[in-house]
């Protein structure tokens, strides 16, 4: 075995040497090389294709890259939209439900983009690496054959020191490095130019895809973006006329309090009934002091004053319960209808993949639809990106990034 072994090595490292020799001899020209013009154009061509495959590759790869941004950016913007939009303008429902819509528009758009446009792309493109190893082993079969032939001109050319057992073996050397690369450059004559005819059909198609793509999303993002611009018109036309304009009113008075519009009645009394005697005014002042609808007032004010109190002094102690609470949520931005009860230490809360997504880096997480993710904390908080979430697969304890709007909470 270790001589076997050690044979194949032995030929291998001659078989480089006269590659190496022979390609040496051709560039000083003292001997010829096989010239096939048209397998060069042929080369050419393929040259020039990959490197356009590649390219398009590579920015396409780039532009669903900051469509996700754009898409995570917009979904941001819309749900800050919805909260500070309040519950009492006109259209607060409607605002909702087209914020979801143009959510529903972005996925459905990032899905063609990444299933119909890119997967195509890849499949293509996967082409040119094998089509590459094939025509460099055609490249090293022509080197065998132009030195095979070489030797056995050489054996042919001195008939004094002609051996022909040397000379038999020279030959068949020749045949079997012949056979070998003429029929390697009989494929390649075939399938080189059958791969570059192939790229005017597969443009067409992965442009129309693509061009189909952005004009539905579009034109639908744009019938949604038309009715948030109604539903903001409305609202600024009713703010025009005032309907959501706060009116200052007098100082409130107590709702119990009976007689709360009792300094306005006085203040609105004519001048004859100010015109009273100071004996009069002094007792008809001592009755309303006595009275129990006077009784009544005091004790009101009394009691709102007390409240008054209460509430200043307990103004601290509930915020400082809340407060804690608020903190979380937003530190973690758990989503409305999360289960955050029963759950492993450290898992935030669960979600499930609506859609299937495949890893781009070596920190994302690939999952199928259905599978379930554990989402958690980031190692580092400042590595968080918008829209993008950290998670545990379970079942496999896969850990990576992942995007949220590939999911939905549980």
């Amino acid at each position: 075995m270790a001589e076997s072994k050690g044979a194949l090595i032995a030929k291998t490292v001659q078989k480089h040497a006269g590659r190496a020799k022979e390609k040496f001899l051709q560039n000083l020209g003292k001997v010829d090389r096989t010239a096939d013009d048209i397998f060069d154009e042929h080369l050419q061509n393929f040259t020039r294709q990959q490197n356009a495959a590649n390219r398009l590759q590579k920015e396409f790869n780039n532009y669903i890259r900051c469509v996700r941004a754009v898409q995570a950016a917009s979904k941001t913007l819309m749900d800050s939209l919805n909260e500070i939009y309040e519950s009492q303008w006109t259209g607060h429902d409607l605002l909702y439900v087209q914020a979801q819509s143009l959510d529903v528009l972005w996925q459905d758009f990032t899905h063609k983009l990444a299933d119909q446009v890119l997967v195509p792309l890849n499949t293509y493109q996967c082409q040119f690496p094998e089509m590459r190893k094939k025509i460099d082993k055609r490249g090293r079969k022509l080197v065998d054959y132009d030195g095979q032939r070489h030797n056995f001109q050489s054996l042919q050319c001195n008939p004094k020191k002609r051996d022909e057992t040397k000379v038999m073996k020279a030959k068949e050397l020749l045949d079997e490095a012949k056979r070998t690369y003429e029929q390697l450059n009989s494929e390649l004559h075939d399938e080189l130019p059958a791969l570059y005819d192939s790229r005017v059909l597969f443009l067409v198609t992965n442009l129309q895809t693509l061009f189909a793509a952005e004009q539905v999303f579009h034109v639908e993002s744009a019938k949604v973006y038309s009715e948030l611009e109604a539903i903001v018109d409305k609202l600024a036309n009713e703010s025009q006329r005032g309907s959501y304009t706060l009116k200052k009113n007098s100082e409130p008075q107590s709702p119990k309090s009976p007689n709360a519009n009792s300094s306005l009645i006085i203040n609105t009394q004519s001048p004859s009934q100010n015109n009273i005697s100071p004996a009069l005014e002094e007792k008809t002042i001592e009755k309303r002091n006595s009275s129990p609808t006077t009784q009544l007032n005091g004790n009101a004010n009394s009691n709102a004053n007390s409240n008054d109190n209460s509430i200043n002094n307990q103004d601290v102690s509930p915020q400082d319960s809340v407060a804690p609470v608020k903190r979380v949520e937003e530190l973690y931005d758990i989503p409305v209808g999360a289960t955050t009860e029963n759950l492993p230490p450290g898992v935030l809360y669960r979600v499930k993949a609506t859609y299937k997504y495949g890893r781009e880096d070596m920190d994302e997480l690939s999952f199928d639809v259905g599978e379930i993710i554990q989402v958690i904390e980031y190692d580092d908080p400042e590595e968080q990106e918008e829209g993008w979430l950290m998670g545990v697969k379970e079942g496999t304890n896969e850990k990576g990034m992942f995007p949220a709007n590939f999911t939905k909470p549980l």
